[in-house]
């Protein structure tokens, strides 16, 4: 399955068969979770079979149910460090995606245990969980494209294939609290008032540019 693939058929899941993931599957995740914290400095983290994180009544009132096995997201305490987190955690989710595991971003719903390392001068943003979900999730409801952007009929299709691509992400309680504004070449996107939406901007970034075919350059 490829990258652009994974973003159409990836929807949260929060109920997972107990089954252990696949030592394979378990590498390759690993070894895009080692490339992502060599780019960006961040210190993300891949948990399996530890069931503390989601054995509490905040994930039994967000229906969380066999969750083992997630993603921390760390970093070193900075403005930008919600953001990166989101960017790379999307890299991940559609990675594990690729490798048919399901996933879930969480922000509030689970626990910090002993199996996450956090130094000083570190912050746990949030987790994923991931694993084998007894259903593959249904899609969530988007904005018209024009209200998260300002697509019009005239715009290039790089533009618009990108839009389409950020409107599938996920975001904190399906808000969609973002823009995307197209100024001659360049984009600029924009987290508004929310919960999480600087996690959420990183995760609609990582979209855009699976979809638009562009880099992170292509930010203002």
């Amino acid at each position: 399955m490829e990258i652009i693939e994974a973003i159409n058929q990836r929807h949260s899941v929060r109920q997972y068969y107990d089954i252990a993931i696949d030592p394979e599957i378990i590498k390759k995740l690993q070894e895009e979770i080692n490339i992502c914290n060599q780019e960006s400095g961040l210190n993300i983290q891949l948990i399996t079979n530890e069931a503390e994180a989601f054995n509490s009544l905040l994930a039994h009132y967000g229906q969380f149910t066999n969750v083992k096995n997630y993603i921390a997201l760390i970093g070193k305490k900075d403005d930008k460090l919600d953001e990166l987190c989101g960017y790379y955690g999307a890299r991940i989710a559609l990675k594990a995606q690729t490798l048919g595991l399901n996933s879930c971003f969480v922000a509030l719903t689970y626990k910090k245990t002993k199996a996450i390392t956090i130094s000083n001068n570190e912050k746990l943003v949030s987790v994923i969980a991931i694993g084998y979900g007894t259903t593959q999730g249904t899609a969530h409801k988007s904005k018209p494209l024009d209200h998260i952007s300002n697509l019009t009929n005239d715009s290039p299709m790089w533009f618009k294939n990108g839009v389409e691509a950020a409107a599938l992400a996920p975001t904190a309680l399906n808000q969609q609290r973002f823009k995307l504004i197209l100024d001659n070449d360049k984009v600029k996107a924009i987290a508004l008032k929310g919960f999480c939406t600087n996690i959420d901007l990183g995760i609609i970034k990582y979209h855009f540019e699976i979809g638009s075919g562009k880099d992170h350059t292509i930010f203002i």
